[in-house]
């Protein structure tokens, strides 16, 4: 069985504002000891083109894959369906059978682009930003794409990070709340329901947003 560490001993100081997200992000901000490290977190949101990468549409890619390693494995390897290489048969590049592949591969058929690292021959890397980390508040549990098969292709949970932003992710509890906001107001995505009120179609959409499934295995 895969562990995953999502203990956090900070939380968030209050509820993320997404309509005043730039007020709640900065009183956020003024929690990072010392200085020199927030001036660094503000400096990434600031400036989020040169940090972050979004898809241009949301899509679900497989409907039900997950990145749960089978019992008895320690990671999960991916065979894709042929019905779902033929359902994207125009778009090149390989099926990569390793536990995030189809993660990466639906963030680059929705249009997303993958910059190239610096100092490694890698791209940067492809975050979900729902990691099961980082609950909205202490008595609501936070979706964990990798577990769930109706949001661990989801394009709209995917973003490229730059290395620095990938730390951020993890270590700042406001950070990946900031992210999943945005995920928000760009897609209408919202699978804990902390953004709208209102009703959730199965994938986190709320009313007037929706996702394009590529492929939902059929029923035996």
């Amino acid at each position: 069985m895969a562990s995953y560490n999502l203990h956090s001993p900070t939380s968030l100081t209050q509820p993320c504002q997404v309509e005043d997200l730039g007020s709640w992000l900065a009183n956020e901000l003024q929690t990072i000891t010392p200085p020199s490290v927030r001036s660094i977190v503000k400096a990434v949101c600031d400036s989020q083109k040169d940090f972050i990468c979004w898809p241009s549409e949301a899509i679900l890619l497989w409907h039900g894959c997950n990145r749960v390693p089978p019992e008895g494995k320690t990671q999960a390897w991916h065979e894709y369906p042929l019905a779902l290489k033929q359902a994207v048969a125009s778009m090149k590049g390989p099926w990569d059978p390793r536990p995030n592949g189809p993660a990466i591969k639906a963030f680059l058929i929705a249009g997303g682009n993958r910059p190239p690292r610096k100092g490694t021959n890698n791209a940067w890397s492809i975050h979900h930003v729902y990691s099961g980390k980082f609950p909205h508040s202490a008595t609501q549990p936070t979706t964990h794409a990798k577990k769930e098969g109706l949001h661990f292709t989801q394009s709209a949970g995917l973003v490229a990070v730059h290395p620095i932003a990938d730390a951020l992710c993890d270590e700042f509890p406001f950070f990946s709340w900031f992210l999943r906001a945005r995920a928000f107001q760009l897609f209408g995505y919202d699978p804990d329901h902390v953004f709208h009120f209102g009703e959730h179609d199965e994938f986190g959409f709320i009313e007037g947003s929706q996702s394009r499934v590529i492929y939902c295995p059929q029923p035996d």
